[in-house]
């Protein structure tokens, strides 16, 4: 038996207590969500307009800025 062998990962969860954790997640939001419902809605508004400008923060490093459009013009008009 080699010394990777005898150890166990620690930081691996079984399936089971994933679900489990899942299923509380789950029913803990339902019963927020029933019971604070007034509260979600009355912030929904500010959580839209929080949004806005953290989209244009966060949102536009997918697209890979700017760099790059001058050279896929002149690509395409040499074609």
């Amino acid at each position: 038996m080699t010394h990777e062998e005898g150890q166990h990962d620690t930081n691996r969860r079984s399936p089971r207590i994933n679900w489990m954790l899942i299923g509380f997640l789950a029913i803990a939001g339902f019963f927020l969500l029933t019971e604070h419902r007034t509260h979600v809605l009355g912030a929904l508004p500010f959580l839209l307009l929080a949004l806005c400008p953290l989209l244009h923060i966060f949102g536009h490093g997918g697209h890979g800025g700017h760099i790059g459009h001058d050279r896929d013009r002149s690509k395409a008009d040499k074609s």
